[in-house]
């Protein structure tokens, strides 16, 4: 890291502490030329290990994305989907894992998208869980009308 008032580019870490809940971290570093102290500032990366196993960052975008195809011709705003793939990175990171498995992110998207369109989230399910018949389709369909008169019988 480069001394923010010499230029050289070698500093060692004094401290380092989370902040926001494991999100940011901030490191107390010391320039080994002059000696000042600086703070360093970063977010802590959550990467996305596909099922090649390649690793890539954890993007919001790839996640809006990838709902919209499903969503696309439904009566969903922009702004929801922005909300959807904040609550998929908060449950993502709220694992406390620095690496994910792409699957567990799909699997944080069917919460809130089956909340936010029924449709769109059989749509999603239906790619993500690879039905290949009518029978998965309706099972699925069987269990979302169940979620929703155990919704109603409790009242929300």
């Amino acid at each position: 890291m480069r001394c923010p008032f010499c230029r050289h580019s070698d500093s060692r870490v004094v401290d380092s502490r989370e902040v926001d809940e494991g999100q940011v971290i901030r490191r107390r570093r010391s320039c080994s030329s002059c000696g000042r102290r600086f703070t360093t500032v970063e977010e802590a990366v959550l990467a996305v290990v596909k099922r090649s196993g390649v690793t890539e960052p954890f993007s919001r975008d790839k996640v809006v994305r990838g709902v919209q195809r499903a969503c696309q011709g439904r009566p969903v705003d922009e702004d929801a989907l922005q909300q959807l793939a904040h609550k998929v990175e908060e449950t993502i990171r709220s694992a406390g894992a620095a690496e994910i498995p792409s699957h567990e992110v799909g699997l944080a998207i069917l919460g809130p998208l089956r909340e936010l369109d029924e449709v769109a989230y059989l749509r999603f399910a239906s790619v993500y869980r690879s039905f290949t018949s009518v029978e998965d389709f309706e099972k699925e369909i069987a269990d979302l009308k169940e979620a929703i008169a155990n919704r109603s019988e409790a009242g929300e």
